[in-house]
């Protein structure tokens, strides 16, 4: 069967309903990531996405910062959530799907404005996410395991991820510490990229356009912190990839867009 993951960072899931719902019917995902939900799990708009047609939904949230979310029309088992540096900040939903497919949901901290993990311990605590998360992986190695990773990674690690390599080498989610802490996470299992498989790393490609631009399309000063990854044992079943950029320009949008990946399992 064809099996559609769509990964997105919300930035608060409560806003969100009518960027949502124009989701759910122009992309019509299987399986739904979102990152950002800053909601309690109490809290959490179930009914909305009961509605939507998504019956099964793992939820590892907290009030106004970071959460996680897995919501699926097919039937999720073994649900459950990981803590990383010691910090229980909701940023790791695991769930398996049928057919032995694991689903790691991820929101890897933005790390402040200063690149520096001495005077800045937002920074600091991203580096040491990666590099727990880049261990954890490794022990798991050639497990042969059908594993998908996807998320809010905040880090753009190619040069055709930003919109200026040279000018953005100093700036968070694109300095050579985080780029090369990503390439050493994404080689500790053999992960491919799978966006990148489908649009070639020689284009440009954002998933993420700044608030703070008054003309986000037409500056175009955009970053590719959203990601989808495959192990090598389901790598062989990816079809196709998309990034919605077409969504930054919607009502109430979010400042990230949908990546999606379609998958013949």
């Amino acid at each position: 069967m064809r099996l559609r993951i769509t990964t997105w960072n919300a930035n608060s899931v409560r806003l969100r309903e009518a960027a949502l719902r124009r989701i759910v019917a122009e992309i019509r995902p299987d399986v739904l990531c979102l990152q950002e939900t800053k909601v309690e799990d109490h809290r959490f708009p179930h009914e909305l996405f009961a509605e939507l047609g998504f019956p099964h939904r793992h939820v590892h949230g907290q009030k106004a910062y970071h959460g996680v979310a897995i919501l699926s029309k097919l039937p999720l088992e073994d649900c459950h959530a990981r803590k990383w540096c010691g910090v229980d900040d909701c940023r790791h939903a695991i769930c398996r799907l049928p057919g032995g497919i694991e689903l790691h949901d991820l929101y890897v901290p933005a790390g402040g404005d200063v690149p520096d993990p001495e005077a800045n311990p937002k920074f600091a605590h991203k580096l040491a996410m990666l590099r727990e998360l880049t261990d954890w992986f490794a022990d798991r190695r050639g497990d042969g395991a059908r594993l998908v990773l996807v998320g809010d990674l905040n880090i753009a690690p190619l040069e055709n991820d930003v919109w200026s390599h040279k000018q953005l080498l100093e700036v968070v989610s694109h300095t050579p510490v985080e780029t090369e802490g990503l390439g050493a996470l994404q080689r500790a299992y053999g992960f491919l990229d799978a966006v990148r498989t489908v649009i070639p790393p020689e284009k440009k490609l954002y998933t993420w356009w700044s608030y703070r631009a008054r003309d986000w399309d037409a500056s175009d000063r955009g970053r590719r912190l959203d990601h989808i990854w495959l192990s090598p044992a389901l790598a062989p079943t990816l079809v196709t990839a998309e990034v919605r950029r077409d969504a930054r320009g919607w009502e109430n949008p979010s400042d990230h867009v949908p990546v999606t990946v379609e998958l013949e399992v």
